[in-house]
């Protein structure tokens, strides 16, 4: 399986994602640009330019027609997917750490950081695909408490909004009536990545704390733990397979004292149900932020410190994978 090695960043990539369909990958990195790219050839289409700080968070709409940053420079930013245009501005008090656009595409959800004295918060607002001009009015503010939100995603049929907060905990919000139904201590140390799987019954979360673990939706029970000896920065699941795939590695402060054979930099695939490590993919010289599955199934990318992208593509034998129990 060789990968793609997508060089189109200056700086460390912050999240990675796949269009609906999966022919394009959309990627942000701190260098205050994000790019799209078609997946499988890692061509890049176009790079939307105009933010003024680092870029933490990208999503599109599921025509693609729709693109969503958010950044540093407190903003985010609605973009034309094909031209690059910038549509809209949504101003904060503080950067914007996530976004994500709801299932049937008429809102996105916004996490921005505690700050200044500004409490973080989860932000929602209404998007009219039919023209460029939105509200700058959310339309639900939900305010995390005792510990702020740093992760955040749409259930199924966006009945509720999941999130994942710095203390480790997780939150299922009523989202219309702005309030918490359910709290569930998740981790033990700040949760750093939150992805559904796609029929948004359950979904995988990774943290600081060396796990990464699936949990139900609708109870927040904790299904199934995949331990690491490493910061888990990113998780993802698989659609074709039984599996899970961490990646992290040593912080980046700590990573000029080692190699990268010691950092654990590589992707490193679990059984979902066994939760036992079955093989790794190397490649990265830097902790790998951010990991993003292809919806078929068919092959997988990866965002590093390394300001790297690279674009997996499955070989035969991975779909032909039967574990050994």
């Amino acid at each position: 399986m060789r990968p793609i090695l997508l060089q189109g960043h200056t700086r460390s990539l912050t999240q990675i994602k796949y269009n609906p369909d999966g022919d394009m990958l959309m990627t942000a990195s701190k260098d205050k640009v994000a790019n799209i790219w078609y997946s499988h050839n890692g061509e890049r289409v176009g790079t939307y330019e105009g933010h003024q700080g680092s870029l933490w968070t990208i999503d599109c709409n599921k025509t693609t027609t729709l693109v969503v940053t958010g950044s540093a420079d407190n903003t985010a930013r609605l973009w034309h997917a094909e031209t690059g245009r910038q549509l809209h501005v949504w101003e904060f008090k503080t950067a914007v750490k996530r976004v994500e656009f709801s299932h049937d595409d008429q809102y996105i959800l916004m996490v921005t950081e505690e700050r200044m004295g500004y409490k973080g918060t989860i932000q929602v607002f209404a998007v009219d695909a039919s023209r460029p001009e939105q509200s700058n009015e959310p339309v639900v503010v939900i305010t995390p408490s005792p510990s702020k939100a740093t992760v955040a995603a749409w259930s199924y049929l966006d009945k509720y909004i999941v999130a994942g907060h710095d203390n480790g905990t997780l939150a299922l919000y009523d989202w219309k009536r702005e309030e918490a139904v359910l709290t569930a201590p998740g981790h033990e140390d700040t949760i750093t990545d939150l992805q559904m799987w796609k029929d948004g019954s359950y979904f995988i979360t990774s943290s600081k704390d060396h796990t990464a673990r699936l949990f139900e939706t609708n109870t927040l029970n904790a299904l199934k733990i995949y331990k690491s000896n490493t910061n888990v920065n990113t998780a993802t699941l698989t659609p074709t397979q039984d599996l899970v795939v961490l990646g992290g590695g040593q912080s980046a402060s700590e990573v000029t004292t080692t190699s990268s054979r010691q950092g654990k930099f590589e992707a490193r695939f679990y059984h979902k149900i066994f939760e036992d490590e079955v093989g790794t993919v190397k490649g990265h010289f830097g902790p790998i932020n951010t990991l993003a599955m292809q919806p078929d199934g068919k092959g997988f990318a990866s965002g590093g410190e390394d300001g790297y992208v690279r674009l997996h593509h499955f070989d035969a034998d991975y779909f032909e994978f039967k574990y050994d129990y």
